[in-house]
């Protein structure tokens, strides 16, 4: 099946914004090491020192560029079709991650990242197209359907119950904490993008969308939920395991817009039975592939932890006092260098 020009733009796009964001996660993860390392406060609990890292900025550099890749990708391309391809950042970001980062990606991870590539490439065979989009008022009109209204409504919800209630309890214990809000806030913020990616497009085209006030509202809500990406973000990579983050992040994010695209756009209407459990075969292979990147960190957590001797903190401890990096720091000012190296080395895994 042959793609249309305008399809293989948004795919050439989406391939480009992938690298570009697979490796932004490495690099901002080395600066939020760094910062950590000057400041002593991390990301994780509060701190803010980032900032003033400059390679944390050229992190950051290298993610704008990718997400705007994206961001035209959108424009060109069916939200079924880009978003899946954000898989490929997952390869990216492992690799690099087990090269610069030394977080080493077990087998099992192997495993599961492999499977996430291919229920992704399945939800892409499977992906129905997109009708033609004429004006940023139709999108408002699909936007304002009660079906998606309650799906925003519940996205706000449970992003309002991650942040204050589960975030302070136990987000530097579960990374679908952190990875939940946002890949909560990313599903909307996708539906925004492509409605303001279809309006400056139309707007290039000749026909100016600039003159209506949902292209602006549409603006300001992928504003809104790309501060609280970024920020939630942050607190994952220098919390967990990037080899970890990157492909929870990815099967959340990818999971859940393609959700809100099939309420919001109605993508299954007109489909068969068979494309439709096609599909969801796709998602089942993939969150399958999540249990697997989960049972990697498992196997890193138990190794460390076989390793650290009788005097070791118990499981429970550790996971209470978040991911143990607060005993680890303890322990270090009351070791000698050899067992203060091997400290941090274990600490890296985390």
């Amino acid at each position: 099946m042959g793609l249309s020009k305008e399809n293989l733009k948004g795919l050439i796009l989406a391939l480009v914004s992938s690298g570009f964001i697979g490796a932004s996660f490495i690099i901002k993860k080395q600066g939020l090491r760094r910062a950590a390392a000057v400041s002593g406060v991390r990301a994780g609990v509060g701190g803010y020192y980032y900032l003033l890292e400059p390679l944390w900025w050229v992190g950051m550099i290298t993610m704008i560029v990718g997400e705007v890749a994206n961001f035209v990708a959108y424009a060109f391309a069916p939200a079924v079709l880009v978003t899946p391809l954000g898989a490929l950042s997952i390869i990216v970001s492992a690799v690099l991650a087990d090269i610069i980062l030394k977080e080493k990606l077990h087998n099992l991870g192997i495993l599961g990242c492999i499977m996430c590539i291919a229920g992704s490439v399945i939800i892409v065979i499977h992906a129905p197209k997109e009708q033609p989009i004429n004006s940023v008022l139709e999108i408002m009109h699909m936007a304002t359907q009660p079906a998606f209204l309650a799906y925003v409504g519940s996205v706000i919800v449970l992003v309002f119950i991650l942040v204050f209630h589960f975030a302070p309890r136990c987000g530097h214990t579960n990374v679908l904490v952190f990875t939940g809000i946002c890949s909560l806030m990313g599903s909307l913020s996708v539906m925004s993008v492509k409605a303001l990616g279809t309006s400056l497009k139309l707007t290039f085209e000749g026909k100016n969308q600039l003159i209506y006030p949902e292209t602006w509202f549409f603006m300001l809500v992928v504003a809104i939920c790309v501060i609280m990406q970024m920020n939630y973000l942050n607190k994952a990579l220098d919390t967990f395991n990037t080899a970890i983050v990157s492909p929870i992040y990815y099967v959340m994010f990818t999971t859940l817009t393609i959700l809100a695209s099939v309420i919001m756009f109605k993508d299954w209407d007109g489909q068969s039975g068979g494309t439709i459990v096609s599909e969801i075969c796709g998602f089942i292979v993939v969150l399958s592939g999540t249990i697997m990147l989960h049972a990697t960190k498992d196997l890193e957590r138990s190794s460390s932890f076989r390793g650290s001797g009788p005097s070791s903190p118990s499981l429970s401890a550790r996971l209470y006092t978040g991911n143990g990096d607060m005993l680890l720091k303890q322990d270090e000012e009351n070791v000698s260098p050899s067992e203060s190296n091997m400290c941090s080395r274990r600490q890296e895994l985390y």
